[in-house]
């Protein structure tokens, strides 16, 4: 081959192999990026970390989402919502910052006090490359509570007062118009009274001629109405009555299957408001004849039976179908105090004081002493940390512990302590129950949200009754009255009404009772009553009987 055919030769190879590559070559294409999904960095309520219940959140209520990437703006609104605890959505103004990937949620007017919220973000929300949503919101959170006054601010013994003559009217307005007794409830039977509660009822009578809130010839009335019907018409068994009667015709209402007879502690309760009646209705005539019928209806109540022959203890129940098959030993220390001082005290069915210390006290074993410190508080008696709060109350509206002492405690120490154990227990708020402080304190038995249990600081579902701050006056008159102010005027609104305060609360997951109890409504009126004069006490304790009683149970005091 020539040169020149061979230079041809290898110009044509070159010039055809550059055309072909030149030929093939597609257009260029920028490569496609992939969706990144998107999830939330952080969360925050009124500046607030926002990843579980929040409480104390303002009425504004400004959430702020942070997402990892930009959001499609189209896909926020659907994806957002917030409702109130019954399930209603509540309008919101909805706002994207920082190049769509900063969320601001926020109601579109203040939302109302101490109410519960969901907020939710679904995962319809896309990223700004159309990626999913990774992590889906839904949180709670509780409005702060209202610290406005809800009522004019009065002096605090004007304040007494109004408490007192409130809740007053669940006995006087509400009580049975038959018989005169105390319902059980203000949202229960009508018909069904309560004995312990009308004992209660009485004293609170009592205390109401005192205050001038009715007439002395009005009060009479009502109790000479009472005793009657309890000494003509009321079923009893051997003498002691049962815990629930019929209102109308007297008969028996069982408490519980078995529990269809004499309840003997009850019947303490109400033997206790009957005696105070017979010393406070102390002049001629009527009075005279009152007292008589009162020691006719205390008399009768047959205490050593419950014995159950002739054990050392005596027996809470007795049923004419069912014996003693309840078979419940009452032992302390618990609320029953009482029961053993006015069987030593009956001048026809007595008890030895062997009863008292082999049974009550059960010789100072079965839990009855403690000795023990709680919270600095050292407890003489009783379960840990005292138990609930009516083991200083019920015993102790007629029974004045100051300077009561017997072989096993000085009574003002174990109830001023118990109570401050209480106290001190919601102050410190070891299981962080929202609203529990020292204005919000008091544990006891009471209603609770589809229930009712007795409440304590071994039993604290975060619950509080206001009868057991109330009724503590005497013991702790600081701290009582620190919350009947905040129960009156910060949340008045919600827990003051016709009868008084409501029988009890929760603000951790606000619930309000829609009930009154007699037998919690009682103590409020007849220990803020002690606090103030000393009436029921002193009623109480100036009973010959009583008195002879409780020497013989080993007590003194500067009353016996």
């Amino acid at each position: 081959m020539t040169f020149l055919k061979k230079y041809l030769t290898i110009s044509l190879l070159i010039c055809s192999i550059s055309a072909c590559k030149k030929g093939s070559d597609p257009t260029p294409v920028t490569p496609t990026q992939p969706a990144k999904t998107v999830s939330v960095k952080d969360i925050s309520i009124s500046a607030m970390p926002f990843n579980a219940m929040v409480y104390n959140v303002t009425p504004a209520a400004p959430i702020r989402v942070r997402f990892s990437e930009p959001v499609t703006t189209s896909t926020v609104n659907g994806a957002v919502s917030l409702r109130d605890a019954g399930g209603a959505t509540v309008p919101v103004t909805i706002t994207l910052q920082n190049g769509d990937s900063t969320l601001l949620v926020q109601p579109a007017s203040p939302l109302p006090y101490l109410a519960k919220y969901n907020f939710r973000i679904s995962e319809a929300v896309r990223s700004a490359s159309g990626g999913g949503f990774t992590t889906p919101v839904s949180s709670n959170f509780l409005t702060q509570i209202d610290s406005s006054s809800k009522f004019p601010v009065l002096g605090d013994d004007a304040l007494l007062d109004l408490v007192q003559k409130q809740t007053f009217k669940y006995f006087w307005d509400f009580g049975h118009p038959t018989s005169g007794l105390s319902r059980e409830r203000s949202n229960g039977d009508n018909n069904v009274v309560t004995s312990g509660g009308s004992g209660f009822g009485i004293m609170s009578i009592i205390t109401a001629i005192s205050r001038g809130f009715i007439t002395r010839a009005e009060g009479f009335a009502r109790i000479q109405k009472i005793t009657g019907f309890l000494k003509n018409t009321a079923v009893t068994v051997k003498g002691a009555f049962p815990h629930w009667l019929n209102g109308n015709t007297g008969a028996i209402i069982p408490f519980s299957q078995k529990d269809d007879g004499a309840d003997l502690v009850e019947t303490s309760y109400l033997v206790q408001g009957l005696l105070c009646a017979r010393q406070y209705f102390s002049g001629a005539g009527e009075e005279a004849t009152l007292r008589a019928d009162i020691n006719v209806v205390c008399n009768r109540v047959e205490w050593d039976f419950f014995r159950k022959g002739s054990e050392e203890v005596l027996y809470w129940h007795y049923s004419n179908t069912y014996n003693w098959d309840m078979n419940l030993k009452i032992r302390g220390w618990n609320e029953c105090l009482i029961t053993y001082v006015l069987a030593a005290s009956s001048t026809t069915h007595t008890i030895p004081a062997t009863v008292y210390t082999n049974g009550w006290a059960g010789n100072g074993t079965n839990g009855f002493i403690n000795g023990n410190t709680y919270l600095t508080y050292q407890l003489p008696l009783g379960p840990p940390y005292g138990g609930p709060l009516f083991f200083a109350h019920y015993s102790f509206l007629g029974i004045d512990p100051k300077g009561l002492t017997d072989q096993y405690a000085n009574y003002m120490t174990q109830n001023k302590n118990h109570t401050l154990i209480n106290y001190t227990y919601c102050t410190t708020n070891p299981l962080n129950y929202f609203g529990y402080s020292d204005r919000c304190w008091g544990l006891t038995a009471s209603d609770i949200p589809n229930g009712y249990t007795a409440s304590s600081p071994t039993n604290d579902i975060g619950v509080i009754a206001p009868t057991a701050a109330l009724s503590s006056f005497p013991y702790t008159p600081t701290e009582s009255m620190k919350a009947l102010k905040f129960f009156y005027y910060t949340l008045g609104d919600k827990l003051f009404k016709d009868y008084g305060f409501i029988d009890a609360f929760a603000l951790k997951d606000p619930w309000f009772a829609d009930s009154h109890l007699a037998i919690d409504q009682g103590p409020i009126i007849v220990m803020i009553e002690n606090h103030r004069s000393g009436l029921l006490w002193n009623l109480f304790t100036s009973c010959p009987e009583v008195k002879a009683g409780m020497k013989k149970l080993g007590f003194t005091a500067p009353y016996l």
